[in-house]
């Protein structure tokens, strides 16, 4: 049987480890946060003191981390105690170059790795229905796929190392973009006396419809589940938007790309979350655009 390290049991982490649990994987975990490794025992995995005895016998090692620094630590902290020929498979949203190098020192010690980064959220992580964005060697991906499948809707493969990381920040952007477009054209409805239902009804059904509107519409009423009608709980928080932003810009300027709307949507969430909304849905950028307090 299959021998799996997962390391980064957070809100995302630790949902997708029980998933694998759940499909028959031995899984022991690491997390620095006590309340996530007692939640991560109840949800069937093995726990371990520390990352280095989390990995050892490890047939797959995967991560789900903040940054791209946690996880070069990680991985200088790791990597000496691994099995030989194990594979590494980061899930962690980070900036292109550190996925790069994350690839380069798994090289180093000829081991296969792959950037698998994810969209869906915890609701996409708890019902196993992640999108995964997948970057390396196609040996690699051979190898990672069927242990990504028990976390996910869809695999989809991207390219060399560090593809699925821009691909990651290329749709976060078109997302935060798109949804601040949602809640500006919502925003100037109620101003021309439109209702929410209408809007919906028309832009929902014809060009203006996107993911934005039609499944996670930033207004109460139209989408039942979308987080507006859960007083803005994420979801995808605030926080993470920003964040993905800031990777996008980012490599925006290392490629030498032009982004006005990214760079525009960065802004916008940064003064959103300047106004202590990190911990509030993504969508709730509405709020903001009325000139006003989360509802």
């Amino acid at each position: 049987m299959t021998n799996i390290a997962f390391i980064g049991l957070g809100n995302m982490g630790n949902p997708m480890a029980a998933n694998l649990v759940k499909s028959g994987l031995n899984v022991t975990g690491f997390d620095l946060v006590a309340g996530n490794l007692s939640q991560a025992e109840a949800n069937g995995l093995a726990i371990a003191s520390t990352a280095a005895a989390a990995v050892d016998g490890a047939d797959v090692i995967i991560t789900m981390l903040p940054a791209g620094a946690h996880v070069l630590s990680v991985y200088e902290e790791i990597l000496p105690y691994a099995k030989p020929g194990a594979l590494l498979i980061d899930s962690s949203t980070i900036d292109v170059e550190s996925a790069r190098q994350a690839h380069k020192m798994a090289a180093d010690r000829k081991m296969l790795s792959v950037d698998a980064p994810v969209s869906g959220g915890v609701g996409g992580a708890e019902a196993g229905t992640l999108t995964f964005m997948a970057g390396g060697s196609k040996e690699a991906f051979a190898l990672a796929e069927p242990i990504l499948d028990p976390m996910a809707g869809r695999v989809v493969y991207c390219g060399d190392g560090g593809a699925g990381q821009a691909a990651k920040i290329c749709n976060n952007m078109i997302l935060g973009i798109s949804m601040i477009g949602a809640g500006e054209a919502f925003v100037l409805a109620e101003k021309l006396g439109l209702s929410h239902q209408a809007l919906f009804d028309v832009a929902s059904t014809s060009s203006g419809q996107c993911w934005s509107i039609n499944t996670y519409c930033p207004v109460p009423g139209p989408v039942p589940t979308s987080p507006a009608n859960n007083d803005y709980k994420p979801g995808f928080a605030a926080a993470l938007m920003l964040k993905d932003l800031k990777l996008a810009q980012e490599a925006a300027q290392s490629a030498g790309a032009v982004t006005p709307l990214g760079a525009s949507a960065l802004q916008l969430y940064g003064l959103f979350n300047a106004a202590g909304e990190g911990g509030t849905d993504f969508s709730g950028i509405i709020n903001l655009l009325r000139g006003e307090e989360k509802k």
